[in-house]
């Protein structure tokens, strides 16, 4: 069974789940944690972390998917958290940025995207690399 943990994406990956027929037998739900007291509070995403490499980072990814499967008794977590833009962005985490994460048979896979366009096209487009990262994992790519 597969859990969902967004951030950037606001539910796009959970939507897209949700639109294959039959999904209910694979696909539990979903947590879209915008606000780091969600991610922290829903999701289990420490304090520490949020502070040390912050929202958008591979460590957040990585506990937010870890947090999900715990919490809502999960098989597979995937979560999503980057920078939709337009603006919000550094030099050192530029709009586009995003994390993901696979939490897959008690190992933690992330994956690091830097993707382009307007804030929708970014949004569909973590949305659709987070599913192509969480399938490729489940299929045994590496």
């Amino acid at each position: 069974m597969l859990a969902t943990a967004e951030s950037c994406t606001g539910g796009l990956v959970g939507d897209t789940l949700t639109n294959v027929p039959g999904s209910s037998k694979w696909y539990l739900g979903g947590v879209v944690a915008y606000a780091n007291a969600l991610k922290i509070g829903l999701l289990g995403v420490t304090r520490e972390t949020l502070r040390r490499s912050g929202a958008v980072s591979a460590q957040t990814a990585g506990e937010m998917a870890r947090g999900v499967c715990d919490r809502l008794g999960a098989d597979v977590g995937l979560a999503v958290s980057g920078l939709a833009g337009p603006g919000g962005g550094s030099l050192r985490k530029p709009v586009g940025l995003v994390y993901l994460a696979v939490f897959l048979a008690g190992k933690l896979r992330t994956k690091k995207c830097s993707l382009e366009g307007s804030r929708r096209a970014i949004k569909q487009a973590a949305a659709a690399e987070a599913l192509s990262f969480c399938l490729g994992l489940a299929r045994g790519d590496s």
